[in-house]
């Protein structure tokens, strides 16, 4: 088994240059393997290997380390120095207070030739003998990829953060996967972390706690490691792949630094918060400055679940068809879908939008996505209602593939949005209802009116969650957004109204299986937060608010104020 280690680790030819002067005085105290353990040149696990020993022999014990918890071997026939050991991988007969402190380097050199080697003496090794219970390495077979059937390795049991050092706190320098196969190279003698082989890592090492990894192998015949503070290399922090976003038809406007060291402080956030796209758990961002046009996104390849997020579509397809303004109880189902997120009142929509027909409404919606541009947005079938049975479709289905990631955040196959074109269309609103531009007018003809994007943004500033982006401003600022969330997936899509300026931002984090409210509402809401303060520099939110979600089934605007409003033609020409 040592020998498929020594092929690990590289053979290095230890040379018995065993002159009289290198005997030394034994000390009576001896010192045996537990197993087996290697010896080293000096006291450091990444020390020219020189030999292994096994139980069953005991060797002198020469000297011992000042500073560190290792002991100088020697011969047990000679006293000749043979290497340093590790204490904790042997038993140690008599004190070792006893035997002196020592700073003794072996010098491994090239092979022997007879030059170099001493004359034969009684009891003393040749380049053909071994000393008793000593491995002496012997020229290596040399091999581009090191065979990890033939060394200490580990298979992964999940998704496992591969760190620089052996802790939390040190930086994490990539992912694994379950499955994959690592070389373990040493464990640590205090801390619960095996070092394995990176290539990815400055030092080409890495670390990983060790019950997130299998191993059939015993890691404690491996080198050991004590030291609990360790020189490692600074690295670079990350940096954000930031990327310049534009209004739909639009040019990209350039980032001023400002701007983009905002973009480098949410992306900063976001990694806090264990919302990592190397992993599994992660988020996408869009940022949108609704004066100066600089808009930011991170994350914006990746489609996720449209959630009720994807009802902002719906809204504008919806007056998109309104010739007039909308009647009382397509105002209630508005305000319904919008603020309740109830979806019988938005199935109820989309069959207004497709004429009758549900599954036409909502291939019009995703048609009205295309003509505004937006080619990763898409819904194909009407919103799921509990203990209902789903209504037919009433033709073929097709299910869109875009040039988005569909599948890192297990987006919905009927129902999906990317960050950049939530938000791009949210923008077009914006510019529709108050700066008298924008596609929705110049693309649409007469579909469109500025009163009715206004309402478009009115309703959704009512709606009653004071949560996720909403809770990372003052509680009077006017936010016009559209919440959603399932079991692995929470976002939010706003346009912000603050005394600083307007902008746009869309959120969405998503964790496989199930993502914790306790976990993603502080996190988007300290990015709205920063967002709020880089506009209001002056005025600053201190922390985010506790905020609330209502109970979604008290929720219905029937007879309320708001439907009033939704259908006052004088209402909507003074928002």
């Amino acid at each position: 088994m040592f020998v498929k280690r020594l092929a690990f680790f590289g053979f290095v030819i230890f040379v018995l240059t065993v002159l009289p002067a290198l005997a030394q005085q034994p000390t009576g105290v001896t010192a045996e393997a537990l197993g087996s353990a290697n010896l080293r040149a000096t006291v450091d696990v990444s020390a020219d290997l020189v030999g292994e020993i096994t139980s069953g022999t005991r060797y002198p014990v020469l000297g011992r380390s000042e500073f560190y918890p290792w002991l100088l071997l020697g011969d047990p026939t000679t006293n000749t120095p043979i290497g340093w050991v590790f204490a904790d991988l042997v038993t140690v007969q008599g004190s070792v207070s006893s035997v002196p402190l020592s700073t003794f380097v072996i010098e491994p050199n090239a092979l022997p030739t007879a030059t170099l080697m001493p004359a034969a003496t009684a009891g003393a090794p040749t380049a053909t003998q071994q000393l008793v219970g000593v491995v002496i390495p012997q020229t290596p077979t040399v091999t581009p990829t090191p065979d990890l059937s033939n060394v200490v390795s580990g298979v992964l049991n999940g998704e496992v953060n591969i760190r620089l050092g052996p802790g939390v706190e040190y930086a994490r320098i990539g992912v694994g996967n379950a499955g994959d196969q690592l070389e373990i190279t040493a464990w640590h003698t205090q801390l619960p972390w095996l070092q394995v082989r990176y290539p990815d890592s400055p030092n080409g090492f890495a670390w990983i706690a060790s019950d997130l990894l299998e191993t059939t192998d015993d890691v404690f015949n491996l080198p050991a490691i004590t030291q609990t503070t360790f020189n490692l290399p600074e690295l670079t922090p990350t940096q954000p792949v930031l990327e310049s976003s534009a209004i739909l038809g639009g040019t990209p406007v350039p980032l001023s630094p400002e701007f983009e060291a905002l973009g480098s402080q949410l992306w900063s956030i976001m990694l806090e918060n264990d919302f990592d796209p190397q992993t599994s758990r992660f988020g996408a961002l869009f940022v949108m400055d609704l004066q100066t046009g600089e808009a930011l996104a991170f994350g914006s390849e990746y489609a996720f679940s449209g959630t009720s997020i994807q009802k902002i579509s719906i809204l504008n397809s919806l007056y998109g068809v309104l010739n007039t303004l909308p009647d009382t109880s397509t105002a209630i189902d508005i305000a319904n879908t919008m603020i309740c997120s109830e979806n019988v009142a938005t199935n109820r929509l989309l069959q207004r939008i497709g004429s009758g027909d549900t599954w036409l409404g909502v291939e019009e919606v995703t048609r009205f996505l295309r003509e505004m541009g937006l080619e990763r947005t898409f819904i194909t079938a009407p919103y799921t209602i509990p203990g209902r049975t789903p209504e037919p479709p009433t033709r073929p289905i097709e299910l869109p593939t875009t040039e988005a990631d569909q599948t890192k955040a297990n987006a919905d196959l009927s129902n999906q949005i990317t960050v950049d074109e939530m938000g791009q269309l949210l923008g077009s609103i914006y510019q529709c209802a108050y700066q008298d531009r924008g596609p929705l007018l110049e693309r649409f003809g007469d579909r469109y009116t500025a009163s009715e994007c206004r309402q478009m943004l009115h309703v959704m500033s009512n709606n009653t969650v004071d949560a996720l982006l909403k809770a990372g401003v003052p509680a009077d600022t006017r936010v016009a957004h559209k919440h959603g969330w399932i079991d692995d997936t929470h976002g939010n899509a706003a346009v912000f109204f603050t005394p600083g300026g307007d902008y746009v931002i869309v959120m969405m984090l998503f964790q496989p299986t199930w993502l914790n409210f306790q976990e993603s509402l502080p996190t988007i809401a300290e990015v709205s937060r920063q967002v709020y303060n880089y506009y209001n520099p002056d005025t600053p939110m201190e922390a985010i608010r506790d905020g609330f979600i209502p109970e979604a089934g008290s929720c219905n605007f029937a007879g309320s104020l708001l439907i009033d409003e939704l259908t006052s033609a004088t209402f909507a020409e003074d928002r």
